[in-house]
């Protein structure tokens, strides 16, 4: 897909790697939408890159089709979403002071893969509708999962599964987009550089950057955009969420 001119969305784009992917997408000539639930964050990006910053809660049915709305009447009907809007909330389903909160459990799985899907069904919806480009493409949706999905550890219980969603949400999604031209890509990164990894003190961060075979640190908010674009330019990546990692694996803690 050629970039300049086209209309993007990218959610949690007020910050770490939503924030990379709008910059990136501006950078080649996209208009962007940012949309995350920090409004503030969203403008302020919003205004450092010519796009409009929209407040919302990706969980939400109306207040993702209202930012979806918007973004459509600033820019046109968006050819690509990526989905970047997450949390990461640490617990063990069984701690010393007994089950994990279903509340806790359920507001984790509503962000992350409830957020993910509901802004694809309704970004995939207004695709379809769009005069087709290049090999009949009208449109490309990059979701996030997490290697979690796969090395989930202990106390990630919630965080894991909800990515795992993510993976599992990829394929069927690409094989019934298909017939519109959409087509279905997910990254699953490792160890990055990130609002969430950056609540740890500073030696920790070190030492997990370190246990990456190669390269040994947290990967960047920037090498998840430069991947991003590439899916958006190869029109042969459909259907499949891709490890960016260093190879690395998690172990059980």
């Amino acid at each position: 897909m050629d970039i300049p001119g086209i209309a993007a969305i990218v959610t949690g784009g007020a910050s770490g790697l939503g924030a990379a992917t709008a910059e990136a997408l501006a950078g080649q000539g996209a208009r962007v939408a940012v949309l995350d639930l920090n409004a503030d964050g969203a403008t302020a990006l919003a205004s450092r890159i010519g796009g409009i910053g929209i407040a919302c809660d990706v969980a939400d049915a109306a207040s993702a089709a209202a930012a979806i709305a918007t973004a459509t009447a600033a820019h046109g009907a968006a050819r690509v979403l990526v989905n970047c809007a997450g949390i990461a909330t640490p617990g063990r389903i069984v701690g010393r002071e007994g089950p994990l909160s279903l509340d806790t459990y359920e507001r984790v799985i509503r962000v992350n893969l409830i957020g993910t899907f509901n802004m694809l069904r309704l970004a995939a919806t207004a695709m379809s509708l769009l005069d087709p480009l290049e090999d009949g493409e009208r449109g490309v949706i990059v979701n996030t999962a997490s290697v979690a999905a796969y090395d989930g550890q202990i106390g990630q219980a919630a965080y894991a599964s909800s990515k795992a969603g993510v993976v599992g949400l990829t394929l069927p999604a690409a094989r019934e987009f298909a017939r519109f031209g959409v087509r279905v890509v997910t990254i699953a990164p490792g160890l990055f550089e990130t609002p969430m990894m950056a609540g740890l003190p500073e030696e920790a961060q070190k030492s997990l950057g370190a246990s990456v075979p190669f390269p040994p640190r947290l990967g960047t908010p920037k090498e998840y955009a430069a991947l991003a674009m590439h899916i958006l330019a190869n029109h042969m990546l459909n259907g499949e969420t891709i490890r960016l990692d260093g190879a690395l694996r998690m172990a059980a803690r």
